[in-house]
């Protein structure tokens, strides 16, 4: 007996579980805020132009098997569309398309109830109209003879994806795409621009708006959950990975669908390991934990750091180490005040590890304060952990990073006793009109909030046992 339902069935039963689907969390960027993001994108561009945007390639893990979709961020920005295989147009200036002035044009995947059942429902063009808010949506295959003509451009302005997905038995993937785009342009080949795109979306992107503020803060408070467990339990014995596991379950529990980046749980001397990521060092009483960790929250991330000893309480060299990152970190949170350079609070950091460095004889110049503290105090933070910014003047509503670390590797040249301590403190700042406020302030930095936090019982205690 066949049970297979015909396809157009398919699509009339799936469409409204597809509406509920994509629209469950009832805390999603609002349809108000891609429009105005649009329009505040159309502003910057200059007469007789037009932004063109590429939704991000899927990537295959191996064999079969892709990594979960991960949308490319100026594209969700714009559009707050999740899928793959699209393609926008933003005009400067309203076109006549199919008789009807827009400023905008969509293209989606289009419906296929037989693929649907395999990888989750798609919008389509009509879901596509009715949540996103654009009134202009086509299906990617109609892209392909869709008479517009770019000759009417004095600029095409557009970000090209990188090694664009080719999937058989489909003429409207992202390389289809990307090629029809390339084949439509080649006579404007002096007006396309593919690099002022970026800069463009960096200004937008750097300045958060409210809705974007709060979704950034949830993202932080699910990973102090996560964090403050994790201090509570790590304990000689346990693993870096059981470490990562705890922060991790708690980011599930609240509600992130993703870790905004890889998480670092480095011991010992994996901690002196700025990105280490294999995590599978079982966890001795002399070792300092070097967590990095954040979740990611309906796109935006956290990027908390935290560095505790693993037996719950600080030697006299890791004291010394971590008092002095700390006070580099709180250096660093004073310089972020608005008008400030960007690499204000790498200055103050820098100049305070310097000093503590020759003070404790690890190093016996300044300038060698590089050797164990080489790289940046700050960096943008939102829909990317490293995220888009002009790198000027610090601006009300910016959110930064100020992470300020210490790294000294077993065979350094200096008194063995501070080998293998690595320590990086590290929070996310809001930018505000009078000055700074540290989002992920309710974690605890202090040494002793630190040793008093790891003497409590931690809830996922009798897991680990």
């Amino acid at each position: 007996m066949n049970h297979r339902l015909p396809a157009f069935i398919l699509s009339f039963i799936l469409f409204p579980l597809l509406l509920c689907a994509q629209w469950d969390d009832k805390d999603q960027l609002s349809t108000a805020f891609h429009q105005q993001r649009r329009a505040a994108l159309r502003e910057l561009l200059p007469p007789k132009s037009c932004a063109v945007f590429f939704a991000n390639p899927v990537r295959n893990r191996s064999n079969d098997v892709d990594f979960q979709y991960s949308q490319n961020p100026n594209f969700y920005y714009l559009t707050g569309y999740t899928e793959p295989n699209a393609l926008i147009l933003i005009f400067k200036e309203p076109r006549n398309i199919d008789g009807n002035q827009v400023n905008e044009i969509l293209f989606v995947q289009e419906r296929n109830a037989k693929e649907e059942i395999w990888t989750g429902q798609r919008l389509g063009v009509d879901g596509a109209k009715k949540l996103l808010g654009i009134n202009a949506v086509y299906n990617g295959k109609d892209f392909n003879e869709f008479g517009i003509d770019f000759s009417k451009f004095e600029k095409i302005f557009v970000g090209f994806p990188e090694f664009p997905n080719q999937e058989k038995n489909d003429n409207a993937d992202l390389a289809d795409l990307v090629n029809q785009f390339r084949f439509k342009t080649a006579q404007q080949s002096a007006a396309v621009d593919s690099s002022r795109l970026q800069r463009f979306m960096a200004e937008l992107r750097e300045v958060k708006q409210a809705e974007e503020l709060i979704l950034i803060q949830k993202a932080i408070d699910i990973s102090i959950a996560g964090f403050t467990e994790m201090i509570k339990i790590i304990k000689p014995g346990m693993t870096e990975y059981q470490a990562q596991a705890i922060v991790e379950f708690y980011m599930k529990k609240y509600g992130s669908e993703y870790q905004g980046y890889g998480s670092i749980a480095g011991g010992g001397k994996n901690s002196c390991v700025l990105h280490y990521t294999f995590n599978r060092k079982e966890l001795v009483a002399t070792d300092m934990l070097l967590a990095d960790m954040g979740a990611e929250y309906h796109g935006y991330t956290a990027d908390i750091t935290r560095t505790v000893p693993v037996d719950g309480n600080f030697s006299t060299e890791e004291r010394a180490i971590y008092q002095l990152v700390l006070d580099a970190q709180n250096a660093g949170f004073n310089a972020c005040r608005p008008g400030n350079i960007f690499s204000a609070t790498q200055i103050a950091a820098k100049e305070v590890i310097a000093k503590g460095l020759m003070k404790l004889g690890i190093i016996t110049k300044p300038e060698d304060v590089t050797i164990y503290f080489m790289h940046g105090t700050s960096h943008y933070l939102g829909l990317d952990v490293h995220d888009a910014g002009t790198y000027g003047s610090l601006k009300p509503g910016t959110i930064i990073t100020v992470e300020p670390g210490i790294y000294i590797p077993s065979g350094s040249a200096c008194d063995p006793k501070w080998w293998n301590i690595g320590v990086r403190i590290e929070d996310d700042v809001l930018i505000t009109e009078e000055g700074f406020k540290v989002l992920s302030i309710a974690l605890p930095r202090e040494i002793d909030a630190l040793e008093l936090l790891m003497k409590q019982t931690g809830e996922l205690e009798p897991v680990f046992k």
